[in-house]
């Protein structure tokens, strides 16, 4: 595999394990990333590390501070840290299994894939797999990586497993502290029965290729332009929201949505309640 691995250990379910590694899902190697440069040479600018009373300082000279008050810090060495060592820094321990939609979707953070570490982890990682699609929910246990002790998720898919990590409840703000300054609001029912056919009529199957990054797109389409010395010009301001009257807004959508709703008109004007939603899979999310 040539991709490396981002953490390496061992898979534990009781007294089962075997050795694994985690690989990054995503990449972010397409992006479009600016240098910085000088303005009247286009040097690229060399970012030296400056005290501020000594000047310039060597990289061997840096060491790691954690301010605890103003201006007074405690010096941790690099090898004071490694010695911090929990099992969790080499050991990711199923500690419970618990069902998908228990877990907030505020908590889901990076997707990894996990895969055995050698083919003498085989046997023993195919068991723990097999185990987990059978008992159809979601693996929960800790592990350490980037001087980080994180909760996990883990989910089998085709003959590995997809581990999430999770945010911890210190990350998560409580949603009632912006939702709580909402004013109570109650529309009218007409106006919600032409928004639900709106989106009926969008409804459609989730294709990740249609998601691109169009800002990123025009990026690199102007260093393009930029470097066959072309001027870009700056494109026209859009227009501001005009105040107009909703419920023409909403029947103006409902015409220019397209047709093709699965749901009848009549089934919203008879007040038949709406199936509830499936929860999508961690699947899909990834």
């Amino acid at each position: 595999m040539a991709t490396r691995p981002t953490w390496q250990g061992y898979l534990r379910l009781s007294l089962v394990s075997c050795p694994v590694a985690l690989y990054t899902a995503t990449s972010r190697t397409g992006e479009v990333h600016f240098n910085m440069l000088s303005k009247k040479t286009h040097n690229r600018i060399r970012m030296i590390p400056t005290d501020p009373e000594k000047g310039p300082v060597e990289r061997s000279d840096i060491v790691k501070g954690y301010e605890i008050e103003k201006g007074h810090y405690v010096v941790i060495t690099d090898e004071e840290i490694k010695n911090v060592r929990l099992e969790t820094t080499r050991t990711l321990d199923i500690e419970r299994f618990v069902e998908e939609t228990d877990i907030d979707r505020l908590y889901w953070n990076d997707p990894y894939f996990m895969a055995p570490d050698g083919d003498m982890a085989l046997e023993a990682f195919a068991v723990i797999r097999e185990a987990m699609k059978q008992a159809g929910k979601v693996a929960l246990g800790r592990l350490v990586m980037h001087q980080r002790e994180r909760m996990m998720a883990l989910e089998p898919r085709d003959r590995g497993i997809v581990a999430y990590t999770l945010r911890n409840n210190r990350e998560v703000r409580q949603a009632e502290d912006i939702f709580e300054h909402i004013k109570a609001e109650k529309p009218p029912p007409a106006m919600v029965d032409i928004a639900t056919r709106i989106i009926d009529q969008l409804e459609g199957p989730f294709d990740p290729s249609q998601f691109n990054d169009r800002y990123e797109d025009a990026l690199r389409a102007l260093i393009k332009e930029k470097e066959r010395g072309h001027t870009v010009e700056a494109p026209e301001e859009p227009k501001g929201a005009e105040v107009i009257d909703l419920m023409e807004a909403l029947k103006r959508s409902l015409g220019q949505s397209g047709g093709g709703g699965r749901r009848k008109a009549a089934t919203h004007r008879s007040g038949a309640k709406k199936p509830a939603a499936k929860h999508s899979t961690v699947k899909k999310r990834a």
